[in-house]
Order: C-alpha cells, then structure tokens, then sequence
C-alpha cells in the first residue's frame, strides 16, 4: 500500500484528489495540505511513501516545499502536478527533487502510473513535459558529436534506445521501432542506465544530447 499526501491550495482540487486517490488500488492517502509549509510537517508527522505537490501555493510554494522535504525525508518520493508546464516551473521541480512531473488535466490511471514509477526509482513526467524538457536542453547546450566509440561503454543498440528516449518514445514504442521485445528494451535500459550513472529517464535525455546521441 502506497500513503500519500496530496498538497493543494485550492480546497476544491485537493479534496476532489483526495477523492479520486481513494479509489484507486493499492493507494491509501494519508492526509492533505493547503500549502507547502503544512506540507513539510506533516511529512514528518505522517511519513508518507509519496507527496502529491502543487508548485504555486501562498506561504512555502511547492519548490521550495519539495527541496525541504528531500533533504529532511529523501526517501519520500514527490509527485508534481500542476497547472504549469513552462521550462522554469519543470526545472525548479526537478531540481528540488521530484521524480515525477504532470500537468492537472492527467487522469486517475496517469496519477497512478506516475506513484508506481516514482516509487519503483523511475520517473514519469508527462509527455508534454518531457517534450519541453529535450527542447530546452536542445536549445541551451548544443549537443556534442559523439567521437569515436561511444561513451561509458555503451553498446551501439543501447545507444539506439538512447536516442528513442530522448525523443520521448514509450519502452513499447522503442520495442516496435527497433523490432525488438520489450524485455530486451528494459534489458538495454538497465545497462545504460548502470554504465552512464543515470537514475532515471530525464537525465537520459541530457545524458544523450550532452553526447550528441539524441538523434
């Protein structure tokens, strides 16, 4: 069973939340708050597996709320979900720590996928975001053109499926693009992720456009 508070300022989103979580398996919620302040101590009061976090909040907002709780409590797992999906809004979050990142029209099964992936180590951020994130690192930082061989030891199939994640492809999408099954997708995953040092799908994205392997 997975606990988890849900953070919203709006009293309407957080209870209709509240709500929505309650009836999903495998998911008890464990409490809620209005702001990020609120959100920090009940963290430690409640212990939940996952916060459910709004970013803009009065008092503490929901970077800020995240970045304290990470530091006090790194095995909570944060979950954005927010109206907002600007490059500043995605960056601040992920850089305090969150794992996850949707925007508020996701659904019960979306909420659900984005808990088990954070919770499994993974992260899930919503395709439009993810989206964003590969165009602003395009834009920021020109990618390098790979040298000879490929870095950190990787496989030239590894970093085929490299080059599918930065452009945002799903692990079936990889498996049907490269004719191949989806447990071997998750085989060449694991690897790169082992040799390149990489927790999770958005630090692949820079990873592969860092190493001019993005396609």
């Amino acid at each position: 069973m997975t606990r988890i508070l849900v953070v919203d300022d709006q009293t309407v989103v957080r209870e209709g939340l509240v709500l929505l979580l309650n009836l999903l398996p495998g998911i008890e919620v464990a409490g809620s708050a209005e702001n990020g302040e609120r959100a920090v101590a009940l963290v430690e009061e409640l212990r939940p597996d996952v916060v459910l976090m709004d970013l803009r909040m009065p008092r503490t907002d929901g970077v800020e709320a995240t970045r304290r709780i990470k530091a006090l409590r790194p095995e909570v797992e944060i979950v954005v979900l927010t109206t907002y999906a600007d490059d500043e809004s995605i960056f601040a979050a992920l850089r305090a720590g969150a794992r996850g990142y949707l925007t508020k029209d996701a659904g019960a099964d979306e909420i659900a996928r984005a808990v088990d992936a954070v919770r499994g180590g993974a992260a899930q951020l919503d395709p439009a975001v993810q989206r964003r994130l590969v165009e602003a690192v395009a834009a920021g930082e020109r990618p390098r053109r790979a040298h000879d061989g490929l870095p950190d030891g990787l496989t030239r199939r590894e970093a085929e499926v490299l080059a599918l994640i930065a452009r945002g492809r799903s692990n079936a999408e990889i498996a049907g693009e490269l004719f191949i099954g989806e447990a071997t997708v998750k085989t060449h995953i694991n690897n790169l992720f082992a040799k390149a040092g990489l927790r999770d799908r958005a630090q692949a994205v820079t990873y592969a456009f860092r190493h001019g392997l993005a396609g």
